[in-house]
Order: C-alpha cells, then structure tokens, then sequence
C-alpha cells in the first residue's frame, strides 16, 4: 500500500496511534506536531519518555508509580496508614487526592478483574494486598474500584480473600454514577462516595 509519507513519519504516527484513546487522525496531528518542534525540544521530549520509563517504578508497599524507595504517601507520617484504600489505577489516587478529604494510603491493583479481556486475579497486584492485610495494622479496606460490573467482581472477590481477617470492608457509596469512570468524577461527588461508603 503506498504512503504519502515517509516511512519514519508513518512510524511516528503508528506509535502515537498504539496509545489509548488516539485515533490516527490525532495521532497524525501529534506526529506532525513533534516534527515541528526545534530539535531541542523534541530532544526533551524524548529524553523525558525515557528517564519517566528508567525511572519510575511501582512502590513496593501500594505498588503505586514512584521514583523513591517508597511513595510520597506510603513515606507520610502524616497519612493514616491503618486505613487503605483500593483503587484499580494509579490515575485514580490522584482523582481521590484531588478532594484533600481522604488521609489515609492506597493499594493500587493495575487493572480489575476482566475475563473478556483474559485478565484474572493473578495479573492484577491482589496478592500484595492481601500480605500487606494479613501483616497487620490495617483496621479497614475500602474498595475505590469504578462502579460498573467489572470493578463490582473486583470488589467483592477482594471482599472475600480478605474475610478471614479482622479488617472492616467498604465500598465507595453509589454518589459515583455506576457505569462511569472515578478520573472524570467531580470533587463534591467523590467526597460524598467516600463519607457514604458502606460495609462489604
């Protein structure tokens, strides 16, 4: 099939179109974009790619993305670390964090259960919680995951592994709107999930 452009530029636009959620239209309009780009920037902009990819890391408490040890929130002596709460990604700590209402730490799990997608409970970070539960210290479990059917099964799998101890289970009251994602939810509704939440 012939291209009208060269095959470098093709290259470009396929990478940006692998990305999720980029089409190849505006993986065509960021392709050009970055070839507009003075050599030093687009340097950086690379340069940054791979020090983020070296770099970063998940935290080896709430296996959250981290460059330290350990994550600014697992590090906090200011958190309460007797309650965590489970998110499915680590983009939807930074939704919780942007309330300023929740002050306890995470337990980032990198996806939910999806047997669609061929993702079970062993490809998620399910094992970690549980050691981390079963070490002790830890009064209550909140389940974050999104409110649709595939974090539902995450939660209430989650709910029973972690029946044996003695921790108090929760899920994120339904101010959330099942079938949406926490990333795009609003401050006053995610506050209003997290004091409402109720016992799994």
């Amino acid at each position: 099939m012939n291209s009208f452009f060269p095959a470098s530029v093709e290259n470009l636009i396929d990478k940006f179109a692998s990305l999720p959620g980029v089409g190849k239209k505006s993986a065509s309009r960021l392709a050009f974009h970055i070839l507009g780009l003075p050599e030093g920037e687009a340097e950086a902009f690379a340069a940054a790619i791979l020090e983020a990819k070296n770099k970063v890391h998940t935290c080896p408490v709430c296996q959250n993305l981290t460059d330290t040890a350990l994550c600014p929130i697992c590090d906090s002596m200011k958190r309460d670390h007797t309650i965590v709460c489970v998110v499915s990604e680590p983009k939807d700590v930074l939704s919780l964090e942007r309330g300023h209402e929740y002050n306890g730490v995470y337990h980032v799990l990198h996806g939910v259960v999806s047997p669609l997608n061929h993702i079970g409970p062993d490809d998620l970070r399910i094992s970690e919680l549980v050691a981390r539960v079963a070490a002790g210290g830890v009064s209550e479990v909140i389940m974050a995951t999104n409110p649709d059917t595939e974090g539902d099964t995450t939660a209430m799998y989650i709910s029973r592994l972690l029946k044996p101890f003695a921790v108090k289970v929760t899920r994120l009251a339904y101010g959330i709107p099942v079938g949406s994602s926490i990333e795009f939810v609003d401050d006053a509704t995610i506050l209003r999930a997290l004091s409402g939440r109720i016992e799994m």
